[in-house]
């Protein structure tokens, strides 16, 4: 008989046991989309009853994409904070983000993290232009993951060797692109350039490529973008309205201020970065050089986009 009671309640601690671990492994949110409060700096995953909260500086959470197999690593902390939680009643966003949260639903359970670390990887996020087999930028996607997390609970510790988080976007604004397409030459130098009042996009083309000589049709002449001689650059700027006054000087003028600056990556003849340029007559002793870049990608970091496959960068007037 004894042997039969000691066996009933060996079975009952153990499937006690098994309850319990059942609840507290049962963490998964991956499927669960990423929310953000917008008074802190939590962001956080919510479903029915359960809430998953990381706590962690907005700065951490940098527009631009990660070198590949080098995430961005930060120790979990008293400023980096994981916390999960458990409640009473169906959870909502202003039982997160509200300074005074609602009395309900009741948190009857957390596990806090106590050591670990936080991976972030970051990738851009592009549109695609499938006619003009163009891409722009319009935000960031931040893959986070938690390696060798600890939590603290109320019965003990519960360690995760890998815990996907999941993905937390960033928005991105477009640049304008609003150029007018008609393009301007310094006199001292070979730089041409387009303008609006807050961006530009600058060429230092290579002089043989706008010859006041009408070229054969459909034979465009052609160079390919480079690192001096046909460089391209665009750059937006903040402050005072850009004006024409800005590109010739002898010095960079201190305003406006560049805000972001792209560089174009180096072409390579017949594929990429190249650069067309039609010239026809335009009067007695006069030229027009409609300019066209085919293929080529603007960087920034390790940031990229492509302009198109057929971007019309503008016409240059020039006069023998």
């Amino acid at each position: 008989m004894k042997r039969v009671l000691s066996l009933l309640v060996f079975v009952l601690v153990l499937n006690g046991c098994d309850d319990g671990n059942l609840i507290q492994e049962d963490i998964n949110f991956e499927n669960i989309t990423t929310q953000s409060c917008t008074t802190n700096d939590i962001i956080f995953k919510i479903k029915e009853k359960e809430a998953l909260l990381l706590e962690i500086p907005a700065t951490s959470f940098v527009n631009e994409p990660s070198v590949v197999g080098i995430p961005t690593t930060i120790d979990i902390s008293s400023s980096n904070r994981v916390v999960y939680r458990f409640y009473n009643g169906v959870v909502a966003n202003n039982n997160i983000c509200e300074t005074i949260a609602p009395a309900i639903p009741i948190v009857t359970d957390q596990w806090t993290a106590t050591a670990g670390k936080i991976q972030i990887f970051t990738t851009a996020i592009k549109t695609l232009n499938t006619t003009e087999n163009s891409t722009r930028i319009t935000g960031y996607n931040h893959n986070i993951v938690f390696k060798n997390i600890t939590f603290a609970k109320s019965n003990g510790t519960q360690v995760y060797e890998t815990f996907p988080f999941g993905d937390y976007v960033t928005t991105s604004n477009s640049l304008p692109f609003l150029f007018d397409k008609t393009v301007e030459k310094c006199s001292s130098s070979n730089l041409i350039y387009n303008h609006t009042s807050s961006e530009a996009l600058t060429l230092n083309i290579d002089p043989s490529l706008i010859a006041n000589v009408a070229t054969p049709l459909n034979s465009p002449r052609t160079g390919v973008i480079g690192t001096t001689s046909n460089q391209l650059t665009y750059r937006l700027f903040t402050g005072v309205p850009l004006t024409g006054d800005y590109f010739c000087g002898t010095t960079i003028p201190a305003t406006p201020t560049i805000n972001q600056q792209w560089d174009a990556v180096s072409g390579v003849n017949g594929v990429s970065g190249i650069i067309e340029v039609t010239t026809t007559t335009n009067g007695p002793n006069a030229f027009k050089h409609t300019i066209v870049l085919k293929k080529v990608t603007l960087k920034k970091g390790n940031s990229d986009f492509l302009l198109g496959d057929n971007f019309i960068y503008g016409d240059l007037l020039t006069t023998n």
